[in-house]
């Protein structure tokens, strides 16, 4: 068993009272672990057998779905259940009985947020992928129940929650007019935003700049559902150490380059969102870059204008200025360059999250941490960041922003 991990400029405990504790924490990158009955329970029996569901495989549990093997023993999570945090690759060997409750019950959920500060947290799940994309391993009738379960039980996660706890909507992302049913059901649960695949062309769809896909951002825009799109959320980096590796590396090697190196997959999604101009049809759209960190931002932002100019690309919008009217990026690990990111971007184009239980999550004293980050920032800035920005993007209702 691995010893306890304390991330660097971290306190060994929690982190209510410490800096800027004033200030709204809004976390806008968690995960919720699925609980073994999720669909079964929810399911009619037509399709109670087919979809996602515990089986014994070799006398150990594994999740499946209409035949097709999900995920090996493995509860997503980072944080034993005697709330010490495991380093490397071990974490994709533990089971429910192995990790904190506070990845899959509310209650636990709400005990760590209240020891650590947190107003408010943004919710992904895993087991289908963060961007859905292992539906496409059953028919459309199948990954369409499994989808709209799924929603149905993170509403009753957030409603347990008091609304304090908000899962991202999970869309059919290979049906536009499926989209915008979804997009809209959940909206009318409470939900708050949707989570988007990136690349649904890679299945023959039209890329997200197509008008193909306008009714989804109508809807979106008119129900102020801001559109995430989080790193490993397509079929072009489906595992957890991506690719592109040099040979002969450990997994605890891997699953650390493959984590940084998928940052670089939401370099990816922006460039092709702020090149493909969709953007300057929807002003009012929000996008939000999840778990990719900030810093590589500046950069990006600076080569596309430079690159575009040396194409004679310049007759649209400025991107900066698209980027900074609708596009947000999020820190978590980001310390010693923080605060400069933040004055390039803008305190409104910037959030904080965690990846709480994630393997690199900020755990625990995640306050400290970021409030060390952003320390010499005016307060007003580091206001926004804090939750600020989270709190009016996401539409929360948590006490003054």
């Amino acid at each position: 068993m691995n010893a306890p991990v304390t991330m660097p400029g971290q306190p060994a405990g929690g982190d209510a009272d410490g800096p800027d504790a004033d200030l709204l924490l809004v976390d806008v990158d968690t995960h919720i672990t699925e609980w073994a009955d999720l669909w079964t329970a929810r399911a009619t029996p037509a399709f109670r057998d087919r979809v996602p569901r515990v089986e014994l495989i070799d006398g150990k549990p594994e999740w499946v779905m209409d035949g097709h093997r999900l995920a090996a023993p493995h509860g997503f999570s980072a944080i034993r259940a005697d709330g010490s945090k495991m380093s490397g690759n071990g974490f994709r060997d533990t089971w429910h009985e192995a990790i904190t409750p506070g990845a899959y019950s509310v209650r636990e959920r709400l005990a760590y947020m209240d020891r650590e500060g947190i107003a408010a947290q943004i919710g992904y799940t895993n087991l289908l992928g963060f961007g859905g994309q292992k539906a496409m391993l059953v028919d459309p009738e199948l990954r369409l129940v499994a989808t709209r379960l799924l929603n149905d039980a993170m509403a009753e996660f957030q409603a347990e929650s008091g609304n304090r706890i908000f899962p991202m909507i999970m869309m059919p992302w290979w049906d536009v007019t499926l989209c915008v049913a979804e997009a809209a059901r959940g909206a009318d649960m409470g939900l708050r935003g949707i989570n988007m695949n990136s690349d649904p062309h890679v299945h023959g769809l039209p890329p997200l700049g197509d008008r193909y896909w306008d009714p989804l951002w109508e809807v979106c825009t008119d129900r102020h559902l801001p559109v995430n799109f989080h790193i490993g959320a397509s079929d072009d980096s489906m595992t957890w150490f991506g690719t592109g590796q040099w040979p002969g590396f450990s997994n605890d090697e891997r699953l650390a380059f493959g984590s940084t190196m998928m940052f670089v997959s939401n370099m990816r999604v922006l460039g092709n969102i702020l090149m493909s101009r969709f953007l300057e049809r929807w002003p009012a759209l929000s996008i939000v870059s999840v778990e990719s960190g900030a810093g590589w931002l500046p950069f990006m932002l600076e080569a596309l204008e430079y690159q575009m100019a040396e194409a004679g690309l310049t007759a649209h919008e400025p991107i900066r200025d698209v980027f900074h009217r609708q596009i947000y990026g999020t820190v978590w690990f980001e310390q010693k360059t923080l605060s400069e990111t933040v004055r390039q971007l803008g305190a409104g184009n910037v959030m904080v999250e965690t990846d709480y239980p994630h393997p690199t999550c900020l755990y625990p004293g995640a306050r400290a941490h970021l409030a060390a980050g952003l320390a010499d920032l005016p307060v007003e800035d580091r206001r926004k960041v804090m939750g600020g920005t989270a709190q009016r993007i996401y539409a929360l209702d948590i006490g003054a922003a």
